[in-house]
């Protein structure tokens, strides 16, 4: 036995007899004479017990007594990493706890886990160790099926799943090689076993059009069918509006009011109207009175809060009420008597709303406008368009005016725009994409963005003052260290960030992306202010909005796709029927957290299965591309390679391995490569010409190599 081997049995001897529960505190002195320990072994019990203590698990007295460490277990979700080890997020701890590979303990991807955490933290994050598996997170598993003689082996989609799972083959359901299949998870292995399983669906193979994005669809578990229960509600929901429905409403038909939407949409659940009240601006926001047709604890309400949010993947929209609803009564259609949740604002010319109304009304749209149509009358002033829309023409010269001075007001307080290219993915019948390209972001889509942010401000700010029970939407400050190590990143471009008492304001981290705009490091910085910010989500408090430099926000304009909105709607009618009495206020304060949490939670579901299925379809695309050159920008750099974004929005990478011409070093505080030999270098914002070298549909990865 070596000596480090002899040192780690004795320093286990020592834990092991202070965790006996027969133990009672001992000196130093005491613990020689009961262990047996010699004079001349004296020094190494020194050291065992100073290291016992470093890491944590014994404590020493005041009186210099030794004991066990009371170690605290705490409960979190485990999010495996496929290189082995993982992150567990624990409510109420501002970071994830990092859990070394050799302290994973069999724990699986969103396995719900009970962990200790480490009092000594080697790097900056806290560290811990997986005791207990207390309930397995997937119990099913979306895989690519391969068929042996007797059995079959699932590889699952999700690569932080770490391992096959063993399919015997009278569990199989019959399925062949290259099937994409839904496997449960019978055993989760043990000793180095694999997992166990049964094929429970066989959604297709993996070449037939449309498999790829179902499989997404139910590796994240997201409900498509409504039952039947469902339908036969929304079945008796009535198709028109009467005399009896808008009873007690604002009739607000004979104003002019249009709805502005992209060309393919069907669920139209916002119009705008504006009219001038001497030199102030009178704005309507008329909302779909959804939940007029959605009762509160019917199935239909249960299973929309089930779904939290519709989820608009490359091919398909998954909605969060049936579309007979969302595209039939809900949706403000032309020339369509509909009821609605009208917020009305007099501004004036400073931006500042001076009055205001939340009603319930019934309206009537003139038209239905698309983006492209009313930037083709305010931008590219086209004579046809506008002669066609003559009526309406001066309205919208007014929107824009209004627009334009409510975003001067809002950037003047320090809003924060990220303007990051969304992309657009254009496919053909068989779900093959033809074209990759970033969406457009024009004078009409910013109009009704304006429009809607004021109008949400304007509720939640209204509804706080009451003190009702509300949802609101919530952005908070970013972390200290985070802003910290992206003001010392910026230091080496030549820009700064004053912090304040520990704290930034956003004004500063909007003037920082104004002074980026147009340079090469543009993307990385304002990628990196970006991910140093938190996510937003939907809280019963109201602690203001970080990004948009507001101290009241909230949802109130899209209740046919967002559960959030549609609740809050619930609250607004009670309270302008003068009905929320103390049983109603008790009757939200007992829902509305749990309400937040999982809208919050379905919501972050939509957006990875989002970003899934466009990944896929990139993949896919650049697949058709391989050996072709384009031009790009170093969007990220890392330790393995650097990241290259194309014009199209789409993402490949550059492994170190390939460059071959120098033996490249990887600095991370200017995040660049650079050859130790030539000193060339690769760093974030630098134009580069790359080949397109492969593409793996399973990883969702895109290799470039750069172009000689």
């Amino acid at each position: 036995m070596s000596n480090i081997d002899k040192y780690e049995t004795r320093k286990k001897m020592v834990y092991d007899f202070m965790c006996d529960d027969m133990y009672v505190p001992m000196k130093i002195k005491e613990l020689c004479i009961v262990l047996g320990v010699k004079k001349e072994d004296r020094p190494q019990l020194e050291q065992i017990l100073l290291d016992l203590q470093a890491e944590g698990r014994i404590t020493l007295s005041k009186r210099g007594k030794y004991s066990k460490s009371e170690i605290k277990k705490t409960v979190g979700v485990f999010t495996a990493h496929q290189r082995g080890f993982g992150f567990v997020t624990v409510e109420g701890e501002p970071d994830d706890i990092f859990i070394p590979a050799e302290y994973v303990n069999g724990a699986m991807h969103m396995d719900t886990v009970e962990i200790t955490i480490s009092p000594v933290t080697t790097g900056r994050r806290k560290e811990g160790k997986v005791v207990s598996v207390i309930e397995r997170g997937m119990k099913q598993v979306v895989c690519t099926y391969e068929a042996s003689d007797n059995f079959g082996f699932a590889v699952p989609d999700n690569t932080r799943f770490g391992t096959d799972i063993f399919i015997p083959k009278e569990r199989s359901k019959g399925a062949m090689s290259g099937h994409k299949v839904v496997v449960e998870i019978t055993s989760y292995g043990k000793k180095g076993k694999k997992p166990e399983g049964k094929v429970v669906e066989i959604i297709g193979h993996i070449d037939d059009p449309g498999t790829d994005i179902l499989s997404i669809v139910k590796a994240y578990d997201l409900p498509v069918d409504f039952s039947e229960k469902i339908m036969h509600q929304v079945q008796n929901v009535a198709k028109n509006v009467t005399p009896a429905d808008m009873a007690g409403r604002m009739d607000l038909r004979d104003w002019m009011m249009v709805t502005i939407d992209g060309e393919d949409a069907k669920d139209l659940d916002d119009a705008v109207s504006l009219y001038m009240d001497g030199d102030n601006y009178v704005l309507g926001v008329h909302i779909a009175d959804v939940s007029n047709y959605v009762q509160e604890h019917s199935a239909l309400d249960v299973e929309a809060l089930k779904r939290g949010t519709s989820v608009y993947l490359v091919d398909r929209v998954i909605p969060m009420l049936p579309r007979e609803l969302s595209n039939g009564i809900c949706s403000l259609n032309e020339g369509c008597d509909r009821l609605a949740l009208s917020c009305i604002m007099t501004i004036n010319k400073k931006g500042e709303v001076i009055d205001h109304k939340i009603a319930e009304t019934v309206i009537k749209t003139n038209r239905r406008m698309t983006y492209t149509n009313v930037k083709k009358i305010l931008a590219d002033k086209d004579a046809a368009v506008i002669e066609e829309y003559k009526e309406l023409v001066p309205m919208f010269e007014k929107m824009a005016e209004l627009a334009a001075i409510l975003r001067k007001k809002r950037m003047k307080r320090g809003s924060i725009d990220f303007d990051f290219p969304e992309t657009k993915v254009v496919l053909d019948e068989d779900g093959h994409p033809i074209d990759i390209k970033p969406y457009d972001r024009n004078v009409a889509t910013k109009l009704i963005e304006d429009f809607m942010l004021i109008a949400n401000e304007t509720v939640a700010e209204d509804y706080f003052w009451q003190e009702i029970p509300f949802v609101y939407r919530t952005h908070d400050k970013p972390d200290s260290e985070k802003i910290a190590k992206l003001s010392t990143f910026i230091n080496n471009f030549g820009y700064t960030l004053h912090i304040g008492a520990d704290e930034v304001h956003p004004k500063e981290l909007q003037k920082l992306l104004m002074k980026v705009e147009g340079t090469d490091e543009e993307s990385l910085i304002s990628r990196l202010t970006l991910r140093s910010m938190k996510q937003a989500r939907y809280t019963t408090a109201c602690t203001g909005h970080f990004g948009l430099a507001a101290n009241y926000y909230c949802h109130f304009t899209s209740p046919i796709r967002r559960y959030p909105d549609l609740q809050i709607h619930r609250i607004i009618k009670e309270n302008i029927r003068g009905r929320m009495n103390d049983n109603r206020r008790e009757h939200y304060e007992s829902i509305l957290d749990a309400v937040a949490k999982q809208a919050s939670e379905t919501e972050r579901r939509a957006e990875e299965a989002e970003r899934e299925t466009v990944k896929l379809k990139k993949c896919e695309y650049m697949s058709n591309h391989i050996g072709e050159c384009f031009e790009g920008v170093i969007s990220g750099v890392t330790e393995w390679g650097f990241f290259v974004e194309l014009p199209n929005t789409v993402e490949g990478l550059v492994r170190v391995t390939d460059l071959t011409d120098d033996f490249y070093e990887f600095y991370e505080d200017t995040y660049e490569l650079a050859g130790t030999a030539t000193n060339k270098r690769y760093k974030l914002g630098q134009k580069i010409k790359i080949v397109v070298d492969s593409t793996d549909k399973i990883m969702r990865t895109i290799d470039f190599k750069p172009a000689e």
